[in-house]
């Protein structure tokens, strides 16, 4: 069990892709998004395995969920600055969250 106030620390944001693209740099098939958190935020970049369910141009102008406060990571040949998230299909390859509705650009989950 954690306390609600461990829950607080993890910053999970709502931002709009505006680049998207195959990560040719990448050891295992993914893409290559910039995602727009808003002004406070601004953009960020990550590559997540997303292949099996998403084209890199249907990507563009969704909104997703992703942590914002974890540390620069080195995946592949790139640094990624967000973790965006996702629920696993039958098959464990990721479903992104993403509202059903239009909200601001880093609106934090609550």
């Amino acid at each position: 069990m954690i306390e609600y106030s461990d829950f607080e620390k993890v910053e999970i944001r709502v931002g709009t892709v505006i680049e998207s693209r195959f990560n040719d740099k990448s050891n295992k098939p993914s893409i290559f998004l910039i995602i727009d958190f808003g002004e406070f935020i601004g953009h960020k970049k990550t590559s997540a395995q997303l292949t099996k369910h998403y084209k890199p141009e249907e990507l563009i102008g969704k909104q997703v969920a992703a942590v914002t406060n974890f540390p620069p990571k080195q995946i592949g040949k790139m640094i990624s600055e967000v973790l965006v998230l996702g629920f696993p299909d039958e098959e464990n390859n990721p479903i992104l969250v993403m509202p059903t509705k239009k909200v601001n650009n880093g609106g934090k989950l609550f």
